[in-house]
């Protein structure tokens, strides 16, 4: 459990790494580990977590992750990619969408559904995110939507 899955098919290789960087991002989630979820990230990269905490520059992500990973039973994602563009040669956004299925579940939970945002920046041969956004997906007062969405993602598990 913890998929992530593509929507439509990749363009082309630069297109594939920034979709393998997503998923290797939700991966080092999943497992725990802050150190290899920090390791995708720009020395200079940005989060904003799904409360609206920040966590400025990698060695924060890390030292922020490694603390909610010892203190908090986490949760595990599954995603999907709804698209790349590119902002420049070397820039790229990519959108997507989340669900956690809480520690000890084996459903998602609605109410943590999120819209995911990443930046990611090109150095030399590899991409490197330097923001991540996550963003509670809870369209407020619209029922139908986030029914949507949560099927969408439960079709994952």
């Amino acid at each position: 459990m913890g998929a992530s899955v593509d929507g439509p098919a990749a363009a082309g290789p630069e297109e594939t790494a920034i979709r393998a960087l997503y998923h290797c991002l939700l991966a080092a989630w999943n497992a725990r580990d802050a150190s290899a979820y920090a390791a995708h990230f720009d020395e200079a990269a940005e989060v904003v977590g799904f409360d609206g905490s920040q966590m400025d520059g990698r060695a924060a992500i890390e030292r922020t992750l490694a603390r909610i990973f010892a203190d908090h039973a986490t949760g595990r994602y599954v995603g999907i990619v709804r698209g790349v563009g590119w902002l420049a040669p070397e820039v790229a956004l990519l959108r997507a969408v989340a669900g956690i299925m809480p520690a000890g579940a084996t459903d998602i939970s609605p109410a943590v559904n999120a819209v995911q945002t990443l930046v990611a920046v090109r150095h030399g041969d590899a991409w490197r995110i330097a923001l991540f956004q996550n963003t509670p997906a809870q369209f407020h007062g619209r029922p139908d939507l986030a029914e949507v969405l949560t099927q969408e993602l439960r079709a994952l598990l």
